[in-house]
């Protein structure tokens, strides 16, 4: 593709240097920009769009062309004018430095260059524009057909209200000591009492909250899954699995930092050959994790050893380095300590996100999660823009749910 696209300009610069000028090309492509012209106005702009009509009307240019008298310098001119007044701010300095090109080649072809990014920024305009009209009507759309299908099937929300309802209860009820993460299939089938624990009631969004976080901890086997969230069933999958993989890497990170300290981990590079190192040879970690943590540890070993020796510094011991990877082989373990804490972060990461945002949450990274720190807020950010769009479709649901899960009286909130 490249290689036909400089083509075209050479046979272009050909064709204007031969005697007399060819203007066969020049013609092409005065009529591409003049349509990129065109699609840059917008609908209010009709003298505007007629004067480009009048000034690059093709026929007149072919007739120009045959009696040799089309003035390129003087329609490139014209054209930068135009660009200086369609384009966007940040476009003025790459139009501004057209201007300073004498080639009529070299000009004409960074003139289409620009003007491909200048159709790119009114694209992006117009899809930003659009996006909050888009956005409101899809939210419309899905909760009058979740509507029609609670009108025909009153019982609809029946799992709604049980992942609430536990939602609710895991709130106020001390975290089981068992190391195993809690299970999803114990679904509370009655509200919690908050008088009997003399517990204030949480209020109806940290409820909210705390239901959308415990799907990403669901029993597969559960078949009871909100109603509400079948259509982002697949999607909450996803950012589970991803959850997971970066338990187990920033679990290996963490502790080959603890063996070599800042001196390696201080260079991206390393970090980052670690990073691809780890994420190659843990996609099987699911089926083997005790096979997958060995290979793991051995490779990472390695990478350390080599590591310091290149920057001359005294390379682990025999000791320090199977420690290293005993340490490593452990993390297959769902009980291992390091794992576990790593895997509570990146929870309570999430959860701060839907609290606070991601851009407050991401000014305070929790700790031993820097070194994923990029891959962890693209999580947060795609598990954060799909519980933000459930809530906004199915909120008044959510509220009128909730309104018999919570005392009315003891909360403020009406919304959810």
């Amino acid at each position: 593709m490249e290689t036909m696209y400089n083509a075209f300009w050479d046979h272009l610069k050909e064709q204007l240097s031969s005697t007399p000028p060819d203007f066969t090309c020049a013609l092409e492509l005065l009529e591409k920009v003049k349509g990129i012209l065109l699609s840059l106005l917008l609908p209010r702009q009709n003298r505007l769009k007629n004067e480009i009509e009048e000034a690059l009307d093709t026929d007149l240019l072919k007739q120009e062309a045959e009696h040799g008298a089309l003035d390129v310098p003087h329609l490139s001119n014209y054209i930068l004018n135009l660009m200086t007044l369609l384009c966007a701010p940040v476009r003025d300095e790459e139009v501004q430095k057209l201007e300073n090109i004498t080639d009529p080649v070299h000009l004409l072809k960074g003139i289409f260059h620009v003007l491909g990014l200048m159709k790119m920024d009114m694209v992006n305009y117009t899809i930003r524009s659009l996006r909050p009209y888009l956005q409101e009507h899809s939210i419309e759309y899905e909760r009058a057909k979740f509507q029609e299908l609670l009108n025909k099937q009153p019982n609809l929300l029946d799992y709604t209200t049980k992942w609430l309802t536990k939602a609710a209860t895991d709130l106020t009820t001390p975290p089981p000591r068992s190391s195993d993460p809690p299970s999803s299939s114990s679904m509370a089938s009655s509200p919690p009492n908050w008088e009997a624990n003399s517990l204030e009631p949480p209020s109806p969004t940290m409820v909210l909250y705390q239901g959308y976080l415990n799907l990403l901890l669901w029993d597969p086997e559960n078949e009871e899954f909100p109603e509400t969230l079948l259509m982002d069933r697949n999607r909450l999958q996803e950012i589970e699995s991803r959850l997971n993989q970066l338990t187990i890497l920033a679990s290996v990170l963490l502790v080959a930092r603890s063996f070599s300290g800042n001196v390696l981990f201080s260079s991206p590079k390393f970090v980052d050959k670690l990073k691809c190192i780890t994420k190659a040879l843990t996609e099987e970690f699911n089926s083997r994790p005790e096979e997958v943590m060995l290979s793991v540890s051995e490779q990472v070993s390695q990478e350390i050893h080599q590591g310091l020796k290149d920057k001359g510094l005294t390379a682990l011991n025999s000791d320090n380095a199977a420690s290293l990877r005993g340490q490593l082989q452990n993390i297959a373990k769902k009980d291992n300590c390091v794992r576990t804490i790593i895997d509570q972060r990146i929870r309570l990461f999430l959860k701060c996100s839907l609290i606070r945002g991601m851009q407050e949450s991401l000014l305070d990274f929790p700790g031993g999660l820097i070194l994923i720190e990029g891959e962890l807020a693209e999580l947060g950010w795609k598990f954060v823009n799909l519980m933000h769009h459930n809530q906004q479709v199915f909120g008044p649901h959510y509220a009128e749910i909730l309104k018999n899960i919570i005392p009315p009286a003891q909360t403020q909130e009406t919304e959810v």
